[in-house]
């Protein structure tokens, strides 16, 4: 008999579906399902007009383990695949590779449904309109849920007698949300003021911190970088104040805490997705790249503005993690790793955390070294148990162990601070720091032996954007060369695999396939508003940090691309897809920054540095007209867009840009360089003239034809409010001048 799962019949193996024919990894895992599934396009919409059937459109990605659970549970029941594949025209998305169509279906389920997530189960008319979401669905019915047998069920005998009723409602309901999504924004003629909005902002997240264990509002809770980049800018822009104090304590309290907890990954770095806990103890395990990216650039900037040694070793961490475990030889990135991963090489059943989590037992058995001279034996087991909260019966509460799998297992979640832990064996510090790196060591090494989680190899534009960011900002802050380097790469990479030379386009995703070669879509799948954003995003950081004048000339063509495609010239902003696309109902734009920032407010951002960079006029116009445009949301919620609640400051504030004039590779240079990298100005841009950048950057920034100093000595200039200051050839004197 077939094993649980293995994707084949009694009789032998089942052939594959379609999405047998595709190339995300997430779609791949289901090519051998019960389910007759088709991928997002025009074959799925004419045989659902056709055949006169209901779409059943479920959204999803790799490493998401609910996705997992409704798959094992839902898809692979002979009976829901018979229902499905016999009366149904079922759809599977990658939601990574398509966020087009997962933005306009969440849009659905959010408003219909008073909540969100995946997998998402929507229901649509043949016409593409929905009129049933939802998300996860146990598959049988149960004392205080509907399962979604029954659901299925009750959607066809709808359909059989009802049809007319539904395809009006669906019709009713597509136009309610597109006007409610039109007026949401409520635009205005001018950016609302920024002292006002940023204080608002700044006040609903104190109200919502967790004085305790850092982070904003209850479990689950994300680490959610967008809102301490904020509190890090607000800090700068009020140095003195009460407020100010308090936004930089909850900043870098926030980052410790995560740091401590368990969605860190103490053992092999990096961070998982998100806390089911308060106390950021235990993690849903899955790893994403876009975390990775974010969180790597706040602490980078926390050791920036703290000097706390700290924040930079996590940094480094991350980005050690992301260098081993999702990098492509070719220079990008992947997207992420699975929640689930088998036990042991035996098993047929994949765990949640299962690659992470330890037992006491294990834990002494493989750390027995006696440590010190105490009279009473110690081990270095217990010492890393002690440090790491390692319980006997495991550290995990049945709350957030809904199903048993990590009974008796203990997630790493640092408990005590190095001088409690130090105290408590009777240790100095240096001598325990030591002691838990071997701890640390033997552990990596014995995991490295467990089955891993599955690698979702699809390489998206806007998530190695953000990576390539991540590489070149803390490169950057930290000194460190090797790490820009691997920017620069990320960034040649983008260039190679995932741009249209012909069209200037950039492309949404490439794939790892036969012999580790890069491939691309069978069928392009063109880069998203997100990956124009991203991209230009981390063109600029690279531009900073590297001074190669080549990645700051393609930003700008990128920006006129993004612009030339997406901008919505009647009331300004991006569209979150493309506004002709004729299978979407609806066309919006981005009003939420959340574990990733918005679109719009990464627009926002790129648009302020390239009138730095440029002194295109057109840019700073669309700057404000995107501000406007979401003034509305940002008056009444700025909360939900904290990204562009700094974007709006700093807009209205005067931008400094800091011209650094001197052969890059001469000690001089590279010391004033160091300075700027050095000091936290959330309003500044980074021009670096030199003999090879001297032609493009006089074309576009004429003022400086009036600084006279490109051969002998670095010098520094600071042009601000249309003033240039004096020469400036002491790192000392610029520190001074650029905390002003």
């Amino acid at each position: 008999m077939a094993t649980k799962g293995s994707g084949q019949s009694p009789r032998g193996p089942r052939p594959p579906n379609r999405l047998g024919r595709e190339k995300s990894p997430f779609l791949l895992q289901l090519a051998y399902s019960l389910v007759d599934w088709f991928p997002w396009g025009q074959e799925a919409f004419d045989k659902a007009k056709k055949e006169n059937k209901v779409i059943f459109l479920s959204v999803g990605y790799s490493s998401c383990h609910w996705c997992h659970v409704m798959e094992e549970e839902c898809f692979r029941c002979p009976a829901i695949g018979r229902i499905l594949s016999d009366h149904f025209v079922s759809i599977k998305v990658d939601r990574e590779e398509r966020p087009d169509v997962d933005k306009v279906y969440m849009a659905f389920v959010q408003t219909t449904s008073n909540g969100g997530g995946w997998p998402m189960s929507v229901w649509l008319t043949p016409s593409l309109q929905p009129f049933l979401g939802g998300t996860y669905f146990p598959p049988e019915d149960g004392v205080s849920h509907i399962g979604f047998r029954t659901i299925l069920l009750r959607v066809l005998e709808q359909w059989k007698h009802n049809r007319t009723s539904l395809l009006e409602n669906a019709q009713h309901l597509t136009e309610a949300l597109q006007a409610r999504l039109k007026m949401a924004a409520g635009a205005r003629g001018e950016p609302p003021p920024a002292e006002e909005v940023s204080d608002h902002c700044f006040r609903q997240l104190a109200d919502a911190y967790d004085e305790e264990y850092g982070g904003f509002g209850n479990a689950p809770k994300f680490p959610s970088p967008v809102n301490i980049t904020f509190l890090l800018s607000y800090w700068a822009q009020r140095r003195g104040l009460s407020e100010g104090s308090q936004a930089l304590h909850m900043a870098l309290h926030t980052l410790k805490m995560v740091a401590h907890g368990g969605i860190r990954d103490h053992i092999g770095q990096g961070f998982h997705h998100y806390s089911t806990d308060q106390g950021w103890n235990v993690p849903h395990f899955e790893k994403m790249l876009s975390d990775q990216g974010q969180l790597a650039v706040v602490y980078a900037k926390a050791f920036q503005v703290s000097g706390d040694q700290f924040f930079a070793d996590v940094a480094q961490g991350i980005l050690l993690y992301v260098s081993r475990d999702l990098s492509h030889k070719s220079g990008g990135f992947f997207s992420a790793e699975d929640a689930d991963s088998f036990p042991d090489a035996g098993s047929s059943q994949r765990k949640e955390g299962a690659f992470y989590v330890w037992s006491a037992a294990e834990i002494q058995r493989l750390l027995p070294e006696p440590v010190g001279d105490a009279t009473e034996p110690l081990t270095l087991g217990q010492i890393i148990g002690h440090h790491y909260g390692v319980k006997e019966a495991g550290n995990v509460s049945p709350t957030q162990d809904l199903n048993g799998e990590l009974q008796g297992q203990n997630v790493l979640t640092a408990h005590y601070s190095l001088e409690l832990t130090a105290a408590r064996f009777g240790l100095a510090v240096e001598p325990l720091q030591a002691l838990l790196a071997t701890g640390q060591k033997c552990l990596f090494e014995v995991r490295s032996q467990r089955p891993r989680p599955r690698l979702d190899t699809k390489m998206l534009a806007a998530w190695n954007g953000l990576m390539i960011s991540g590489f070149a900002q803390a490169g950057a802050i930290l000194g460190q060369e090797d790490l820009v380097q691997r920017a620069i790469n990320g960034a040649t990479f983008l260039q190679r695999h995932l741009s249209d030379p012909a069209s200037g386009r950039l492309l949404r995703c490439c794939y790892v396939g036969h012999d580790q070669a890069v491939e691309a879509s069978s069928q392009p799948i063109w880069g998203f508003p997100e990956d124009y954003a991203c991209v230009i995003q981390a063109l600029l950081d690279v531009y900073e940090a590297s001074g190669d004048i080549a990645w700051l000339e393609w930003a700008l063509q990128l920006q006129s691309t993004q612009d030339r495609l997406f901008w919505d010239p009647q009331s300004g902003g991006y569209f979150c897809s493309d506004p002709e696309d004729p299978y979407l109902p609806l066309c919006f734009k981005d009003d939420q920054d959340g574990a990733e920032p918005s679109t719009n407010s990464v627009s926002a951002s790129n648009l302020l540095r390239l009138v730095g960079f440029s002194d295109h006029r057109d840019w700073k116009d669309k700057c404000a007209q995107l501000l406007a445009a979401f003034s509305g949301r940002l008056l009444r919620a700025p909360v939900a867009l904290p990204e562009m609640v700094r974007v709006l400051a700093a807009y209205q504030q005067s931008l400094k840009q800091v011209v650094i004039c001197g052969d890059p590779r001469a000690q001089d240079t590279q010391a004033l360089l160091r300075t700027v990298h050095s000091v936290f100005v959330p309003n500044q841009v980074l021009i670096q003239a030199n003999s090879k950048s001297s032609g493009f950057l006089f074309r576009q920034l004429p003022f400086l034809t009036s600084l006279s100093q490109w051969e002998g000595e670095a010098t520094a200039y600071i042009w601000e409010n249309n003033a240039c200051s004096l020469p400036i050839t002491s790192p000392r004197v610029l520190r001074k001048f650029l905390q002003k």
